[in-house]
């Protein structure tokens, strides 16, 4: 009964793996050795916060949720103490909350590899995304540039019917001068 039991498990951890590479816009293989339970828990607590999920599994049991999906090209990285960290949200959040992980647990945790939209990537890629800033603050970026172009050429326009009151009151002044 407990061998049903455990490949129940076991199937049940593939399919949650393999439903959360299905819709993740990033999905991260990790090392997490030496971490102690309560460093990693509240790590994976922080990464709930951030919409993203850190999942601790056997490598077989990675290899099986990532084939026929996205994440089938971080089969390679499924060696040692794995764990994946994805996200259907924004991933520059991910990346930022991993590389600041990484910075603080050099000695416990790494990233190996990443996957993002389907294309492999680097650490140093990871490390220049989490450098980016977020979306919200990309978009109010280009929300300020969209509302300064409008406000420029309203300032044009009105400055040709002032450029024009200004010379005809000069040309006023000069004819009531002379």
């Amino acid at each position: 009964m407990s061998v049903n039991k455990n490949l129940e498990k076991k199937q049940e951890i593939v399919s949650d793996l393999q439903e959360g590479f299905e819709s993740s816009v990033m999905i991260v293989a990790t090392t997490y050795k030496g971490l102690n339970v309560e460093v990693l828990s509240a790590f994976r607590k922080q990464m709930y916060d951030v919409g993203a999920k850190y999942q601790v599994a056997k490598n077989t049991l990675l290899r099986r949720a990532a084939d026929g999906t996205q994440a089938a090209v971080l089969m390679e990285s499924f060696v040692g103490s794995t764990a994946v960290a994805y996200t259907n949200n924004d991933p520059i959040v991910l990346a930022k909350t991993l590389v600041a992980f990484a910075k603080s647990n050099e000695e416990h945790f790494s990233i190996k590899s990443v996957v993002m939209e389907g294309k492999f990537l680097t650490e140093i890629n990871l490390k220049m995304l989490s450098e980016l800033p977020s979306k919200e603050v990309l978009l109010s970026q280009l929300l300020s540039v969209m509302q300064a172009i409008p406000t420029s050429f309203v300032r044009v326009l009105n400055a040709v019917p002032t450029g024009l009151v200004n010379v005809l009151m000069a040309i006023k002044d000069q004819k009531e001068a002379a």
